[in-house]
């Protein structure tokens, strides 16, 4: 499996990424997940955009947020694999190159993310752990969890 992947900050991305990254974004957290809730929070432009490509088709994508701008860690946010895409293993290399980047980008420190409780034996295995109680999110039971 091919997996192109790119790496930009909002300014950087061309209409068609921008595009093609918002549009994931809602097929599966607005309608498949069901969740009426503004997608665009205003976060987007501040922070790096990472995109996976197979077969020239934007398969999954993720938001590396920098300290301060959510958490006071770096953060991963939005992280999201196409439909066509879940259970080829892209879900992993997704998570594990956001790692990467946001090193790259914002240095060494930990990284938290509200996950969603279903995910959390995936996020564990790359070293997140679980820390406070269960939220609801837009319907959906969540955590925050932390990678040291």
């Amino acid at each position: 499996m091919l997996v192109v992947k790119v790496c930009k900050s909002f300014p950087e991305l061309t209409p068609l990424e921008l595009y093609n990254l918002l549009r994931l974004r809602s097929e599966v957290f607005v309608v498949e997940q069901n969740c009426i809730f503004l997608e665009m929070d205003n976060k987007d432009q501040t922070c790096h955009h990472l995109l996976l490509y197979q077969n020239n088709q934007l398969a999954a994508c993720a938001r590396l947020l920098p300290p301060g701008l959510y958490y006071e860690q770096i953060s991963i946010g939005r992280i999201v694999t196409s439909l066509q895409a879940r259970g080829t293993g892209l879900g992993k290399k997704l998570v594990s190159t956001a790692i990467k980047e946001c090193y790259r980008l914002f240095g060494t420190g930990p990284i938290k993310i509200g996950a969603q409780l279903y995910a959390k034996a995936f996020y564990e295995k790359f070293g997140f752990t679980q820390t406070g109680e269960i939220y609801d999110e837009d319907g959906i039971d969540h955590i925050h969890m932390i990678k040291p």
